[in-house]
């Protein structure tokens, strides 16, 4: 049984979630950190661009970092689901299926969830063959056929970046016209466009065709829509901004978000992320959690 009352309750024990309780840990403060399982790249092999750990991996850094975690005595770790939060007059109360937890500060590390386009065959080669971050996954497609399935007009960023990884078939899908402006960017970029609406994905990133035509490619990249990973952040009455993609929690510079004494880190408080600024986001998060306990 754990205890029910600690410092600080980080929420969600994926990257920024580890790095967050990390930093409170050494502080030595009184940790529980509760964890749904969820983590967003659990469909890739590996994970790339973060110092150290390139090539590794992913389940095998988040393994690694949650064992070091837990050889401090002070932090504790809740398998489950944080389904209610609620601010009170000398801290915070979160819910689980299992337990109420309170505790004097939250960090929410949340995530988001990814909202796939609606192609047969996509959801199946996500984090195998078929990516949203080029720097995350382009360079191991070694120059080759690289497709962008357009979702909408951000798909334009995608095929502008994606030349320096490869050679990029944009498949517009109905997604977005470009402008003048835009298709002449994309022909300076050498981006071959294709307007045949896309019917499935076979083999490893073989793109099905309206018309019946196969466009063969080494891998796929298409950007979600995303969602935040919880109810929590509209419980505790956090503001959120609308980005591109999806709606993130709006933080300050220490991370703290719009209710004091809640800290956000990672995917669920920027518009876009990766490993290592996860990372680097929870560490911040961590810190300026423990220093609120402090001068606030």
């Amino acid at each position: 049984m754990l205890n029910d009352a600690a410092d600080v309750i980080v929420v969600g024990g994926s990257y920024a979630g580890l790095s967050a309780a990390l930093q409170l840990a050494r502080a030595r403060q009184r940790v529980v950190v509760v964890d749904a399982g969820q983590r967003r790249n659990r469909f890739a092999r590996t994970s790339h661009g973060f110092l150290g750990q390139d090539g590794r991996a992913a389940a095998g850094i988040a393994q690694d970092a949650r064992t070091q975690l837990l050889a401090y005595p002070n932090v504790q770790w809740l398998a489950g689901t944080a389904v209610a939060a609620q601010a009170q007059e000398e801290g915070f109360v979160l819910t689980t299926a299992e337990q109420t937890l309170r505790a004097q500060r939250l960090v929410l590390a949340l995530g988001v969830v990814d909202e796939l386009p609606a192609i047969e065959g996509l959801a199946e080669r996500w984090g195998q063959s078929v990516f949203h971050c080029p720097y995350c996954h382009g360079y191991e497609l070694n120059q080759g056929r690289i497709g962008v399935l357009a979702s909408g007009e951000m798909s334009l960023h995608h095929a502008m970046l994606l030349p320096d990884w490869g050679r990029v078939t944009l498949f517009l899908n109905r997604s977005f016209v470009p402008d003048a402006a835009q298709l002449a960017a994309l022909a300076g970029r050498g981006v071959v466009l294709e307007e045949t609406p896309v019917v499935a994905l076979v083999d490893q990133a073989t793109l099905l065709l309206a018309d019946g035509r196969q466009v063969v490619q080494d891998g796929l990249f298409t950007l979600t829509r995303t969602r935040l990973g919880s109810a929590l952040p509209e419980q505790l009455g956090c503001a959120l901004e609308q980005g591109p993609t999806g709606s993130y929690i709006r933080i300050g510079a220490t991370m703290e978000t719009t209710v004091a004494g809640v800290f956000a880190c990672g995917d669920a408080a920027r518009a876009f992320g990766n490993v290592a600024i996860s990372v680097g986001d929870g560490a911040l998060a961590g810190a300026s959690a423990h220093r609120s306990l402090i001068f606030s």
